[in-house]
């Protein structure tokens, strides 16, 4: 009798310890649940919070970030441009230079977008101009190759000359010869960037901007119709287009009254597809930028006494053929003849 009371109790106790088990099992997996539903929400409330703040990010770009803003890209005393306003119809640029600065701080730049809400914003802006230099464009082109079906920077020209400012176009394409009506409606300078006289070359340098000929066709046909036109030979790079005795000789015969000139500087990305395209000059310029060059903010440029040699040629060159020079983000003002973006030109 006794036997069989304590087998029932073993049998009872191994029950309740089961039991007990499974509950313990029940209650962990409860717990994993209520936790993994927290952490879900958690997620869920997080992304909502992103999702909140890019649209405030957004709409604060839109209404309040101005189009037009002063010119000062590089927060730097080697900037020695006169005081001007910047104005960029378009984000990014679909010229694809291997050279190209901006696509280190502009994300997705050669996907070239315009601005949000771009014309309302300008029909906003552009009374309250006082006659101030208007720069378009500094970190992009005013005329990417979407131009020429979107008609954008035409459309902002037609609001621009309706205001009280000077306009100064910077840009690698012919295009602007489309919208020279509208320039002769206001005192409108343009600058354009022709950093070879090699249609070929160019084509590797620039993939996807018009032809330098196409460019000094350009220059001529602005000239001809009463548009100072100065040009950037801008950047010069060792080994590639640092003898431009040829080019600023026809820059001379058709008019153009003045040159800028700056030399590459190197940036991670940049330097990156400069490598890739052209490798054996990228072999010769290495020690130049990395093991002797100077290093200023987030750029390498060559040594100094190298950059003084290259472009005290160009200028001598210039001052043989008549024209003003200047060089940009240098430190060489003593170079200059004249303002360094060649603004100067406008008429006031």
């Amino acid at each position: 009798m006794l036997k069989t009371r304590l087998k029932r109790c073993f049998y009872l106790s191994k029950r309740l310890a089961w039991a007990l088990g499974e509950l313990q099992v029940l209650f962990l997996f409860c717990v994993f649940l209520f936790l993994l539903l927290v952490i879900v929400f958690g997620m869920f409330l997080l992304f909502l919070w992103q999702c909140f703040c890019l649209s405030i990010y957004i709409c604060y770009s839109v209404m309040y970030v101005p189009l037009i803003s002063s010119f000062d890209p590089w927060q730097s005393g080697l900037c020695t441009c006169p005081s001007k306003l910047t104005f960029n119809p378009y984000t990014g640029c679909d010229h694809s230079c291997i050279y190209c600065y901006a696509s280190s701080y502009i994300v997705g730049f050669n996907e070239c977008k315009p601005k949000k809400a771009l014309l309302e914003r300008l029909r906003t802006e552009a009374p309250k101009l006082r006659g101030e230099i208007i720069s378009l464009s500094n970190s992009s082109d005013p005329y990417p190759r979407t131009e020429q079906y979107t008609g954008l920077t035409r459309r902002c020209l037609e609001l621009l000359v309706k205001s009280n400012c000077r306009i100064q176009i910077v840009t690698k394409s012919n295009l602007v010869v489309r919208d020279d009506d509208l320039l002769k409606q206001v005192p409108s300078t343009v600058a354009f960037t022709i950093t070879t006289d090699d249609d070929k070359l160019a084509k590797t340098l620039e993939p996807n901007a018009p032809s330098p000929s196409q460019r000094l066709s350009a220059a001529e046909d602005l000239i001809s119709q009463d548009i100072p036109v100065s040009v950037r030979i801008d950047p010069i790079i060792p080994f590639i287009n640092d003898q431009p005795q040829k080019l600023v000789k026809t820059l001379a015969a058709i008019g153009v009254k003045h040159i800028t000139c700056s030399t590459y500087k190197a940036k991670a990305d940049n330097w990156k597809r400069l490598s890739t395209t052209l490798p054996d000059v990228a072999k010769k310029l290495e020690p130049l930028y990395f093991k002797e060059g100077e290093r200023v903010g987030g750029n390498i440029l060559l040594p100094k006494e190298l950059r003084l040699k290259i472009l005290k040629n160009v200028r001598d060159i210039a001052a043989a053929e008549g024209l003003k020079f200047s060089c940009c983000r240098e430190g060489l003002e003593r170079l200059n003849t004249e303002s360094c973006d060649g603004t100067w030109l406008l008429k006031n």
